[in-house]
């Protein structure tokens, strides 16, 4: 059973340049800082850095949540980020963009005013996850 988002890790080439641009966009430094892996804690959960690995924009796509796409949009690419996918209004007032990190990810963003953050909770430290059914 899934319990919920925990962490996006994007793989970088370069962990030092990635760290500091990172740190930059989230507005803060991060708060795990290893030669193998850098955690940023954003909302409640992490968005961590990793030195092995190729960095690109296929595969899931995780969107960050943000209060307006354009801004953040715009913030984004005045940090070094290229456009990927302008904003887009997907109905009911939820906007969404993307851009391609320096390191080549795709980092996502939505604007979402119906998002219920009353509705993402922590998994209390008591609760046990079930095992496998085989």
């Amino acid at each position: 059973m899934l319990l919920g988002l925990r962490t996006v890790v994007y793989p970088v080439p370069d962990l030092d340049a990635a760290k500091a641009w990172y740190a930059s966009l989230v507005g803060h430094a991060p708060y795990f800082d290893q030669p193998f892996y850098v955690g940023f804690e954003v909302g409640g959960f992490e968005l961590g850095l990793i030195p092995d690995g190729e960095a690109g924009t296929a595969g899931p796509q995780a969107l960050w949540g943000v209060t307006d796409a354009s801004d953040a949009l715009a913030r984004a690419v005045g940090l070094g980020a290229a456009p990927l996918e302008p904003v887009q209004d997907v109905g009911d007032g939820i906007r969404v963009c993307a851009v391609r990190d320096p390191f080549g990810n795709r980092i996502g963003f939505i604007e979402n005013p119906k998002f219920d953050v009353a509705k993402v909770c922590q998994t209390p430290a008591t609760e046990t996850v079930p095992e496998t059914v085989s």
